[in-house]
């Protein structure tokens, strides 16, 4: 029988997740003792909690792909679901560079992504209802399978993280991604 966590023991590794995102999503000083810190308790109880470094960063990564999917399948009631599918789309786009970090450090630690990519694949299956919903109310394309749609999303994401644009560039970037995304008969059409 699993033992219950005591509440300020369920409160403490709260504040440690909520503190390496914080921290590793930046890239900037990025260590287990800052995350302490931040968090406001000791690298013991840090470690009691995460081990590793490894485990601690899995953990956060899982938690954060967790959140997304979370957001993605509270889209799925919006009246407007192709503006829901293009809101969460610009929200991950926004969000990578974070995200981004949190798996490199994962990468660089030598941890077991295991967790994180079935997190990843929850991910992925509730961006594929959105696209669904999109489609069949006629706002997105209907000739763009999951795979092709993910591969703009991901393209998307790892650029604007890579080039740093600015928020201007950036939505610039996403008008043209949306433009293309739209139904064929809503392009207007050259001769």
């Amino acid at each position: 029988m699993a033992m219950m966590m005591r509440a300020d023991a369920q409160d403490n590794r709260r504040r440690i997740l909520a503190a390496a995102e914080e921290v590793y999503a930046s890239g900037a000083d990025a260590s287990t003792e800052r995350v302490a810190e931040l968090a406001s308790v000791g690298i013991a109880t840090v470690f009691r909690h995460f081990p590793t470094k490894a485990a601690l960063l899995e953990a956060v990564l899982v938690t954060r792909l967790e959140r997304l999917r979370d957001q993605a399948q509270a889209l799925l009631d919006a009246d407007d679901p192709g503006a829901a599918l293009s809101g969460f789309f610009a929200h991950l786009v926004i969000d990578a560079a974070g995200k981004l970090a949190i798996a490199e450090a994962l990468r660089a630690s030598g941890g077991d992504d295991t967790e994180a990519e079935r997190a990843s694949y929850a991910l992925h299956t509730a961006v594929g209802e959105l696209l669904s919903r999109a489609q069949k109310a006629g706002a997105v394309r209907d000739d763009l399978g999951l795979d092709e749609f993910y591969a703009l999303l991901i393209g998307a994401s790892r650029g604007a993280a890579a080039m740093e644009l600015d928020d201007t560039a950036r939505d610039r970037m996403l008008e043209v991604v949306f433009a293309g995304l739209r139904p064929m008969e809503a392009h207007p059409r050259t001769t």
